[in-house]
């Protein structure tokens, strides 16, 4: 009796048990199962990146867009200030302009233009701190340059703003000139003007119209490798 009661009892204890088979089965398709989660997971994370993506376009289009207007814009704003007239400037109609090597007498002081040395003085935003060639000066005009003239007039304030503006613009120079007879004096080639002090709305409009303007006789001529 004992032992039949033992061995019902094995019986169903086996019968409980998973068989290999069932186990095999469970195991592919838990298999399954995570794969396909794994599946959902990449089809999410591909939505959510080609959606970044799109915005990221979307913005680099508007930020392009933008860059282009605004450049498009700055860029007809100095059109427009190149274009207009500057209140005080005079011009000299046309100036030669043979090499010479002897010194020149010139109509203007400083001079802005006519016959000039073969070499023309270093214009790459270049401060000398004393008086220069005119024959070398008058070249760099040539070239498309703005050059800055002082006298014993104007102030050490005067000086550090236009040392600073010089500095910080290609095709111009500057240095002291004691024989003219205004404070500061703005030349360029065949044109000229006089002002009292450097916070002169007019210092920055002629460097807008007149650096590489339309007066430039040697349009992207060197200002570099010249005389120091």
């Amino acid at each position: 009796m004992g032992s039949a009661s033992k061995q019902t009892q094995s019986n169903k204890s086996q019968g409980n048990k998973p068989s290999a088979k069932q186990a095999s089965n469970d195991r592919r398709a838990r298999i399954a199962e995570l794969r396909a989660a794994e599946q959902r997971r990449d089809r999410r994370n591909k939505i959510l990146a080609g959606s970044v993506a799109g915005v990221l376009v979307i913005a680099a289009i508007a930020t392009g867009t933008w860059i282009v207007v605004d450049a498009n814009k700055d860029k007809k704003a100095k059109e427009a200030a190149a274009a207009a007239p500057i209140d005080g400037v005079q011009t000299f109609g046309d100036l030669s302009r043979n090499h010479v090597k002897e010194k020149v007498t010139y109509p203007q002081t400083p001079p802005v233009g006519g016959d000039h040395n073969a070499i023309w003085l270093d214009c790459m935003g270049t401060v000398y701190d004393q008086p220069v060639e005119n024959e070398r000066a008058v070249h760099s005009l040539e070239h498309g340059a703005v050059w800055v003239t002082y006298n014993g007039k104007a102030t050490p304030d005067d000086i550090k703003t236009l040392s600073e503006k010089v500095k910080a613009t290609p095709y111009s120079l500057m240095s002291p000139y004691p024989d003219e007879q205004g404070t500061i004096t703005l030349n360029a080639w065949s044109t000229q003007l006089t002002v009292d002090s450097a916070s002169d709305p007019r210092v920055n409009q002629f460097f807008t119209k007149y650096v590489q303007g339309k007066q430039t006789q040697e349009p992207g001529a060197s200002c570099t490798m010249g005389a120091m």
